[in-house]
């Protein structure tokens, strides 16, 4: 359960979420585009606040465009890769471009392609996903989140189903795409790239932000003992 969380996502920025596993960190991420809904505070998106209303004893959402138009621009990434196994993986990174943004076929596929050689799989658009690693399954998912040229991406433990070789893979990605400038909300365990990709870090204990600032403040003038606990716990970045 969140209790009280406070955070603003700057244009540009890339913010890491940190914490152990039940911290709240996929929660809160889940909370910004609302696959799950909070039932108190406010949500704000590029300067448009959630209207709610109650209903059945909970505050829902009410405006469908509103939220239509929040979950356009806010591409999320998932850990276990969610592609459609009956589709290739063009089809999966142009789908939803079509149907939702309903762009001209020829053009979503001509930016699909462009998008699966950004990522590294240019050669793999006609294979099925289950004929992909885990980390091609992963890079297509970014392709296809890409694919809807959002406002800001989420990210709720891209590399954790992942051995280390494939996990290099997808942070490779990552890193580039912070290069770029793109707004990104990332929960991680890998604290190497939270290090090494993020703006400002974010430490999740219980519900609550406990410690948030810098990499360098995070990771390198620790203040509270549970982030010290937890650094230790992790290995930091070893």
């Amino acid at each position: 359960m969140l209790k009280g969380i406070s955070l603003t996502a700057k244009r540009g920025d890339v913010t890491a979420l940190i914490g152990s596993s039940g911290s709240g960190k996929s929660t809160l991420l889940r909370c910004v585009n609302l696959l799950e809904v909070p039932q108190r505070g406010e949500i704000i998106f590029q300067g448009d606040q959630v209207k709610w209303a109650k209903k059945f004893g909970k505050r829902l959402p009410t405006d469908k465009h509103q939220i239509r138009r929040m979950r356009t621009n806010l591409s999320m990434v998932f850990q276990q890769f969610n592609l459609w196994a009956h589709m290739t993986v063009l089809q999966n990174v142009i789908e939803a471009p079509i149907s939702v943004l309903k762009r001209n076929p020829t053009d979503a596929e001509l930016l699909g392609r462009q998008l699966l050689d950004k990522v590294g799989i240019g050669d793999k658009w006609d294979q099925y996903p289950s004929q992909l690693s885990g980390g091609q399954q992963q890079r297509a998912a970014i392709a296809r989140a890409l694919a809807m040229e959002p406002v800001a991406m989420l990210f709720d433990e891209p590399t954790s189903a992942l051995d280390p070789e494939l996990e290099a893979e997808v942070v490779r990605v990552i890193k580039a795409l912070a290069e770029e400038g793109r707004t990104m909300l990332i929960v991680t365990h890998d604290m190497k790239m939270a290090y090494d990709v993020a703006d400002h870090v974010i430490f999740l204990h219980d519900g609550v932000i406990v410690e948030q600032g810098t990499p360098e403040q995070v990771f390198n003038h620790t203040q509270s003992e549970r982030l010290q606990q937890f650094l230790q716990s992790t290995g930091s970045l070893a």
